[in-house]
């Protein structure tokens, strides 16, 4: 048995930096059981190859305890025979090797805080100029190298994105992603002659004639539309030129080849317009080094094995039905569970905090978004209107003039200000098949809508409840890490200086009074009032575009609020629109992502099964589910299978809390129990399971 004053450096294999970062005590395998994460421990020596299972020129392959699941992480620092390691690697440079550990096997007692923990952070363009010229010179390689072996393909776009870079072409034979290795080894050529990039300033005239020249029509329809002057062109070497508008490395040679990857091909219409031709599009990444780009890749990895269009499926949780249309959810019964329970919490909280629950119709007549602006506005993502009895009817696809009729029902003193109204509202909005993407991108969901009126005075108070609902909302579903931003007046827009200036001055300081970083975007803002939009981070550090908080001067205008001030004038109220959670089908998707499908205790659509050794026991556990279920613990039994398979099925549809009868919990009125994050709790009464379970529940704890 090591301890911890004996060990100098602890390494993660990199799938362990999931479970670390989720609090999971185990990792699934892919259709089998449970398995216990394995570390590295390093002593001085030679590295992760090394043979010498325990000595001290090489690394130690332990099974990890319960007690190291303590965060996200690459590398933490102890003692290893009083002497400092010479080794430090990060999480990422583990998984070329992590198959040629030593075998040995020890178990460690050891805790790690926080402190200690070094989290791998990947650099993102925002962050790193240099990662943008590399991916945007990338961009034009890779268009190089495809025209040096398909001189018939005509190029289009090529921009750098969020993880790497794309390029678009017309090409007459069709590519495979078994074509990319082809061109990945014509990059590298280009990419080892480190051939210098120009950048030219040429007349529009100019730039014609020479795309003209090499017969690139796609290029003259981009050239027509850069509306600025004076037209750019980056060369590389003397061999190969496009429009474009930069940053790039200076020579080819800047791009670290070793950390660059093509990775799909796909297609996509010119403009994105279905009536245009169908292109080819290949998706590469880049970083700026091998390390960064393996990191990048186990993230990748896992955030598959993560895909909730999977787990929904594998967990029995939703569809999507094409014979019924596509982007339309079909919630199963375990899926529609935890529906319920978010729901439930929602309205939960949203009537303790003042907020009064409507339901509004699903439909209206078209001359309500019309006279919202939406239809003039928002046509292109609504469906066509129905005639019903010589009038025009239209689905919604928003609910903001619904919750304004009801404030118009009556006229409203300001003694009733602030009016909270909150709505869980279906909305249906327009999509093109090819941009439907699992429970991310629908053509029918519903948003946790809600909207305040309110005085002008009232603004900075209720943007500090609304971000303290949104913090009460998040954290308890385990999104405790935000990035938020605050978008400030457009150059168009409505309203005056003064409240522009009240809005924003208030959403700042909001911002400041909840401690909340956050970043201006300046012009960013709705033409109709400032907003806070907030990104929450999952637990592979994903970013995922969550809550808003959006002043509103526009609707009470169009549709004439007002309230009676204590003048008796009557005066037009502040409208605030909030979304906490966005829509439910979006956020249910990303917690399903953010958890691998395996929820927390509170939030499973299962609490306990119970597996009866034998058909003899299947009574008793009838009897003891229909205990459970009248105390509001959701409980099954499955029988009618062997044993171990129905013990394997439970844990790879991760059931929180296994319970498995035989004759001896029958006679004795027990239950061996077993729990996914605690491992065996041994022979327990039912009470006493009844008491952990109604008490992890409440707390939103784990069992």
């Amino acid at each position: 048995m090591y301890s911890s004053s004996c060990i100098r450096q602890v390494l993660c294999e990199p799938r362990l930096l999931v479970a670390l970062k989720s609090g999971q005590a185990t990792l699934s395998r892919s259709g089998a059981g449970r398995w216990q994460p394995r570390i590295m421990v390093a002593s001085r020596g030679k590295g992760l190859n090394s043979n010498s299972a325990l000595s001290s020129a090489g690394y130690v392959s332990f099974k990890v305890k319960r007690s190291f699941f303590v965060s996200h992480v690459a590398i933490s620092h102890f003692s290893i025979h009083g002497k400092a390691a010479e080794h430090v690697r990060t999480l990422a440079s583990l998984a070329a090797d992590q198959e040629t550990l030593p075998k040995a096997e020890f178990e460690i007692e050891t805790a790690i805080s926080e402190e200690e923990i070094k989290p791998v952070v990947l650099p993102t363009n925002e962050t790193s100029e240099n990662l943008l010229q590399i991916r945007h010179t990338c961009a034009h390689v890779m268009a190089m190298a495809v025209q040096k072996l398909y001189p018939d393909a005509q190029v289009t776009i090529g921009p750098w994105i969020e993880k790497g870079f794309y390029y678009d072409f017309d090409m007459k034979e069709p590519l495979a992603d078994k074509d990319l290795k082809k061109i990945k080894k014509e990059m590298d050529k280009i990419i080892g002659r480190n051939l210098p990039l120009r950048r030219e300033e040429v007349s529009r005239e100019e730039a014609a004639r020479r795309i003209k020249e090499i017969n690139e029509p796609y290029k003259l329809e981009i050239l027509d539309s850069i509306k600025s002057e004076p037209i750019t062109i980056y060369h590389i070497g003397d061999e190969w030129w496009d429009l474009c508008a930069g940053p790039h490395v200076e020579k080819t040679g800047k791009i670290p080849r070793r950390a660059v990857e093509l990775e799909t091909v796909a297609g996509a219409y010119w403009r994105g317009d279905e009536k245009r031709p169908m292109l080819q599009r290949i998706y590469g990444t880049a970083w700026e080094t091998e390390e960064q780009l393996k990191a990048y890749q186990v993230l990748k990895e896992e955030a598959k094995r993560r895909d909730h269009r999977r787990l929904g499926q594998d967990l029995n949780l939703f569809s999507l039905q094409e014979e019924a249309g596509g982007g339309l959810v079909f919630w199963h019964p375990k899926g529609a569970m935890v529906r319920h329970i978010i729901e439930d919490f929602w309205k939960k909280v949203h009537l303790q905090r003042g907020y009064d629950l409507l339901y509004t119709p699903h439909v209206a007549k078209l001359d309500l978004w019309k006279k919202s602006g939406h239809y003039d506005f928002y046509r292109e993502n609504m469906y066509d209107h129905m005639e019903v009895e010589d009038e025009l009817y239209q689905l919604r696809p928003m609910n903001c003039p619904f919750h304004i009729q009801i404030y118009k029902d009556s006229l409203r003193s300001y003694r009733e200000l602030p009016m909270r109204v909150a709505e869980l509202g279906t909305v249906y909005r327009f999509e093109r098949s090819g941009a439907l993407h699992g429970l991310f991108r629908v053509r029918g969901f519903t948003q946790d809508d809600g909207h305040i009126f309110c005085l002008p005075g009232q603004i900075r108070e209720e943007i500090i409840k609304v971000l303290d609902l949104t913090e009460e909302l998040l954290s308890t579903f385990g999104f405790k890490r935000y990035e938020v931003n605050l978008s400030t007046r457009p150059e168009k827009s409505v309203g005056g200086d003064e409240i522009w200036e009240k809005a924003t001055t208030a959403l700042r300081e909001a911002l400041e009074e909840k401690g909340w970083e956050y970043s201006i975007d300046e012009g960013g803002g709705a033409f109709y009032g400032p907003k806070i939009d907030i990104k929450i981070e999952d637990a592979i550090g994903r970013k995922w575009q969550c809550s808003t908080v959006q002043v509103d001067f526009n609707l009470p205008q169009r549709f004439n609020l007002v309230y009676v001030d204590t003048d008796s004038e009557r005066k037009q109220p502040i409208m605030i629109h909030r979304a906490i959670l966005g829509s439910i089908e979006r956020f249910f998707g990303i917690l399903v992502e953010n958890y691998a499908g395996d929820f927390p205790l509170w939030l499973a659509p299962t609490h306990v099964r119970l597996i009866p050794v034998t058909d003899t026991q299947v009574p008793y556990c009838k009897d003891v589910a229909g205990k459970l279920k009248a105390l509001d613990i959701r409980a099954e039994v499955v029988f009618g299978e062997r044993l171990s398979k129905l013990i394997r099925n439970a844990e790879t549809q991760k059931i929180p809390v296994m319970a498995i009868v035989g004759a001896k919990e029958v006679e004795s009125g027990t239950l061996t129990v077993r729990t996914r994050r605690g491992g065996e709790l041994g022979n327990v009464s039912v009470d006493r399971i009844v008491d952990k379970i109604k008490a992890a529940v409440a707390s939103k704890g784990m069992l």
